[in-house]
């Protein structure tokens, strides 16, 4: 499977408290992580950007939302699909002053992990797990200053 190295979308977001729209510019990286022994022993741990990944690996994907706008953007939230072929390693969801949700149905709808439920093949509803998460989304506590980056991220392992 290739990862793309780097993403970047624009997204628009409307400031509340008036009628003037910010601009956060949105930035994915994924890297995986690369542990190497020193010759005294101690085990180094640096990230980087992968070529190709082989089942069982994880990936690192490094959201950055960056408000390149001169107003405040207030109510940022940021959405990331889990990538097919991968699935979302439970618990590995973080980011600074947010709150962190996870969709089990493609985005259309938005829950904390321990909400979840789907359906499973019997047709009976069941608790969600970390593979069964489609998005995770996180949403800022307080607001983005012009210039204001903001970085969250989550890993997914290739099935």
């Amino acid at each position: 499977m290739k990862i793309p190295a780097k993403m970047r979308i624009a997204l628009l977001l409307v400031v509340s408290s008036g009628p003037v729209m910010a601009q956060v510019e949105i930035s994915t990286t994924a890297e995986i992580e690369i542990v190497e022994v020193q010759a005294d022993g101690r085990e180094v741990v640096r990230l980087e950007r992968p070529g190709r990944v082989i089942p069982g690996t994880e990936v690192i994907y490094t959201i950055t939302a960056k408000n390149t706008g001169a107003q405040p953007a207030d109510s940022v939230v940021v959405t990331n699909p889990v990538p097919l072929q991968t699935r979302y390693v439970d618990g590995s969801a973080s980011g600074a002053n947010t709150d962190i949700t996870f969709s089990v149905d493609g985005g259309q709808s938005w829950g904390v992990a321990q909400s979840l439920t789907v359906i499973d093949a019997n047709g009976e509803e069941r608790a969600a797990t970390a593979d069964d998460y489609t998005h995770v989304r996180w949403t800022l506590q307080s607001g983005l200053a012009p210039d204001q980056q903001v970085p969250v991220w989550y890993r997914a392992q290739v099935k």
